[in-house]
């Protein structure tokens, strides 16, 4: 396989939140049309991300007075799926293939390559990193990833055109007790009964960090630099806003901002 663009957008201010997945796109509709892998790492603060799903709650207004309350922001992504938090500590990962370079990749393949990613790191070579379901905590899915039984990450998928990202959130460190608390609360105020209609009753325990599971306190830079070192690279950072000038990015940013007005009119009601 080529080697991959690495593109790092870094802890991205409020005021540009939509962009990372904005950009998700855009990039992946360039690795199918160019046969070019891309490394995307991102990160937003005191965030939310509720998929549409989520969007459907009965009491959409209470549950997202719970988010505001608690200093987070609500924002409704480009895809289906469940709410995830993102903050400081919390290092979101793409790994963007053509979909030509791993044999037109079943869904399954695709999570695989991300878990495969990670168990060359350190931390796989250091501890078990299982996959599998783990039902009570936020945004379950097959494609959980885990220590000693105890969520540290989600993959989700995203595939436009001929190109297919691959998405995980990991945790790196920071309070997840809180974060768990934190999507109970919006389950809790925007459906009648917690863990019904298909959302997760959310069990904050049943979540952790790579800093809490190594017992040493990580930052984002050195797990960035640990990933890194478990693939071949070359940074073109700087190149980001040849992909910011498109037509395309404009048009998919639109999108997320139309997509979030009735989100907005809900919290200011």
């Amino acid at each position: 396989m080529k080697t991959a663009l690495l593109f790092d957008q870094g802890m991205i201010s409020h005021e540009h939140h939509f962009s990372p997945f904005a950009l998700t796109d855009v990039l992946t509709t360039y690795t199918g049309d160019n046969n070019q892998p891309i490394i995307h790492f991102w990160q937003l603060s005191q965030t939310l991300i509720l998929g549409m799903k989520d969007s459907r709650v009965p009491h959409l207004s209470e549950g997202l007075k719970t988010i505001q309350e608690a200093g987070y922001y609500p924002l409704l992504r480009n895809s289906g799926g469940l709410g995830v938090v993102s903050d400081s500590g919390v290092l979101n990962i793409s790994l963007i293939l053509p979909k030509q370079a791993i044999n037109n990749l079943s869904i399954d393949d695709g999570y695989q390559a991300m878990l495969d990613w990670l168990n060359r790191t350190v931390y796989g070579t250091s501890v078990s990193i299982k996959a599998g379901e783990v039902p009570d905590s936020y945004c379950p899915g097959k494609f959980d990833l885990s220590i000693d039984n105890r969520k540290i990450a989600g993959i989700a998928q995203r595939r436009v055109k001929e190109g297919v990202a691959i998405m995980m959130y990991l945790s790196v460190s920071g309070n997840q007790q809180q974060r768990g608390e934190l999507v109970r609360s919006f389950y809790r105020a925007g459906l009648d009964e917690v863990g019904t209609q298909g959302y997760p009753s959310v069990n904050p325990d049943s979540m952790t960090t790579l800093s809490d599971v190594f017992a040493d306190q990580l930052s984002i830079d050195e797990v960035k630099r640990n990933l890194l070192e478990g693939i071949d690279f070359s940074d073109h950072t700087s190149h980001l806003v040849d992909f910011y000038q498109t037509e395309e990015f404009q048009q998919r940013l639109k999108n997320m901002n139309q997509r979030n007005l009735s989100i907005q009119e809900d919290l200011h009601d």
